[in-house]
């Protein structure tokens, strides 16, 4: 009896329930979309810390993580290297560059984020296609498979990478060895080179590096991973002037990182209460204007728990068209959001703000749930008079 009211009633005034539909699905939108957005985001600053195979990571003390003033050289990794426990450790070392474009291109050249690593050690990529980097100084890189799809370049394919010497952009000609899964680093695709090749090609206050290269990361693997704890207290013990992290306190040190996401957050957070605000007092107005009705139904007995069920049916009804219309809409503009956007829609994420979405409604009706039921028969009946 209670659904059989409420499609009634729902059918009858179609209009206006899915006039408040088009409401909902637009509230829907708004949260799925920054979803999406915290999501990408996150994955943009966190990609490539997450994808590393490491047991633990390791960087310069008293810089509280940060990445990109940690300074670490060969003579701290070795000591790293001779600790009882420890399997492997890489050095990695970050910097920034762009790749140029073929010429009559009309778009801007790309940004990237230039990652020296050692051939052959911990901190390599696993690839996808093509040869690993194997000399520390040859004049080779391997790709992220984003960057390279919109480079629209293969194996055995050259780029030119520019970076600032001195007072100068200067070019380098690199031949592609291979190419990875997409690892961006801090919102840049990835550009991974040796070590000393790294070391010539970056930024710098005067050309061509040829120093010992500084890195700003050792990433370690362990013998046995379940004493990482006793294994950080050996480090900080024997190796001077470092700090030990997991990837997760490592990725939340980052400058911005916390903030972002906290924002990010925050706004869902004020989409879904203003989705229960609108619901309640949309419901609670329609309540209010059928006092004659659910008084004449009280008056020939339909029980309060009938009147409730059929006002909550009523409100699931419009939440869940609303949110329907409006993830379907949300899916189909994501199509045509160009990828520069950091949107990221994972199932996991939709499901839950769907769940959160399909909540607001019966949350933000409770109120003319109260009210229906307390609602006496004979005043009613007279209120419509």
């Amino acid at each position: 009896m209670a659904f059989y009211l409420a499609i009634k009633e729902f059918w009858r005034a179609r209009g206006r329930f899915l006039l408040f539909s088009l409401v909902i699905a637009l509230i829907t939108m708004l949260v799925l979309l920054v979803a999406a957005l915290g999501t990408g985001l996150a994955d943009a600053n966190r990609q490539f810390i997450d994808k590393l195979d490491a047991d633990l990571l390791v960087v310069q003390e008293d810089n509280d993580l940060v990445l990109t003033t940690s300074r670490l050289d060969r003579q701290t990794l070795n000591g790293v290297r001779r600790i009882n426990g420890v399997e492997a450790a890489g050095l990695i070392a970050f910097s920034n560059g762009s790749v140029l474009l073929p010429a009559g291109s009309e778009a801007e050249d790309i940004d990237v984020s230039l990652v020296g690593i050692e051939p052959g050690q911990l901190g390599a990529p696993e690839l996808l296609a093509g040869q690993p980097l194997r000399d520390r100084y040859a004049d080779q890189v391997l790709l992220d498979e984003r960057l390279a799809a919109d480079l629209a370049v293969s194996i055995g394919d050259r780029i030119t990478l520019r970076t600032v010497q001195g007072a100068e952009q200067e070019s380098f000609e690199l031949t592609v060895s291979g190419i990875t899964e997409e690892r961006a680093y801090f919102f840049a695709p990835s550009v991974y080179l040796p070590l000393y090749t790294w070391e010539k090609v970056r930024p710098q206050a005067v050309g061509g590096g040829d120093g010992q290269p500084i890195g700003n990361l050792i990433v370690v693997t362990l013998t046995d991973p379940s004493q990482t704890e006793l294994i950080s207290a050996r480090v900080l013990e024997l190796v001077d002037g470092v700090e030990v992290a997991d990837k997760e306190t490592l990725v939340r040190a980052q400058p911005g990182y916390t903030a972002q996401q906290t924002t990010v957050e925050a706004q869902r957070g004020f989409a879904l209460v203003i989705g229960v605000l609108v619901v309640g007092g949309f419901f609670q107005i329609q309540t209010l204007q059928k006092l004659p009705q659910i008084g004449m139904l009280k008056a020939i007995g339909i029980a309060n728990r009938t009147v409730a069920l059929s006002t909550l049916a009523q409100i699931v009804i419009v939440t869940a068209v609303g949110v329907a219309l409006g993830t379907a809409v949300t899916l189909l503009m994501a199509l045509g959001i160009p990828p520069v956007v950091p949107l990221r829609f994972t199932p996991p994420n939709m499901l839950a703000a769907i769940a959160a979405l399909m909540l607001i409604g019966p949350i933000g009706g409770m109120v003319s749930v109260r009210l229906a039921v307390r609602i006496e028969p004979l005043s009613a009946i007279a209120q419509g008079k």
